[in-house]
Formats: C-alpha cells, structure tokens, sequence
C-alpha cells in the first residue's frame, strides 16, 4: 500500500503542479474518462478473467483508489507536455519514451508489499507494451475532441 499511496502522491502533485495547457473542464473530462475506460476494461481482464489484479484478486479498497486516484494524473502529464506543434518523429518518440515509462513503473508495482500492489495472472509486460499506445492514443484523441468541443461553444 506504501507504494500505492507515495504514487498516487507524486503523481497527482506532479500533474496538477506542471499543469500549464489542461482547462478544468479538460481535467475533469479526462479525469473522468481514465475512469470509466480502466474500469470497463478492468471488469473483463481483472475481475472475470483474472489477468491482472491490484492487491487482491476480488474487488477490495486498495483497488478501486487505484483505479480513481493514480491513472488519470498520468494521463494529464503526458497530454499537458505532449508535444503537439512537433513533427511525426518527435511525436513518436514521445510516446515511446511514455510506453517505456509507463511499462517501466509496471515492473515496480510488481514488487512485494508493501511496496508493490499489482500481480498478474496470465497477463504480462509484453501484452501492457502492445496496449500502452494504444490507450495513449485513445486519451490524445479523446482530448483532441474535448477541445473541439470546448472551441465551438467559445464561438
């Protein structure tokens, strides 16, 4: 849990201390998007297949802070300093740097308790690098679309 918790901490203050594009509203939709999203996802993969799970293998506490309080303060880190004026391969390499990271913090929440909180079943590193970009691609578009959005009723 100390894991856990120093990650939600860190993550959180980074976010909302290096926040210089990101709207409240854009927050907020982000914020709530990350949620629902995980947790579709996770109630197939974490709950009726048991490919991954935080703590537990049911339902528990533990989990569900996680899945509130630690994923979307990633999310607005890698949009707020996405590099969206850059050219193909800046972008790409961003996102690289993003999967490796991300892929990266997985390896450490999977150490033992207290410091890790999250095991897998049959689920491993290769099948969060194949999926990471994805994901990450789905929170730009989905930003892309908010801001949109956000334009047309400033008009």
């Amino acid at each position: 849990m100390i894991g856990l918790l120093l990650s939600i901490a860190l993550f959180n203050f980074a976010a909302f201390k290096s926040n210089k594009l990101l709207t409240k509203n854009q927050i907020v939709h982000i914020w709530t998007f990350t949620i629902a999203a995980q947790l579709i996802f996770d109630c197939m993969i974490e709950f009726k297949y048991w490919g991954y799970w935080y703590f537990e293998k049911e339902p528990n506490w533990g989990g569900l802070i996680a899945h509130i309080f630690l994923v979307p303060p990633v999310n607005m880190m890698f949009l707020n300093w996405y590099p969206f004026n850059s050219d193909l391969i800046k972008k790409g390499a961003y996102m690289a740097i993003w999967v490796m990271a991300i892929v990266l913090y997985e390896v450490l929440t999977l150490l033992p308790e207290p410091w890790g909180f999250f095991h897998y079943g049959w689920w491993r590193l290769w099948h969060a690098a194949l999926l990471d970009p994805i994901l990450l691609l789905t929170i730009l578009k989905y930003y892309k679309w908010i801001y949109r959005l956000e334009k047309q009723t400033c008009i």
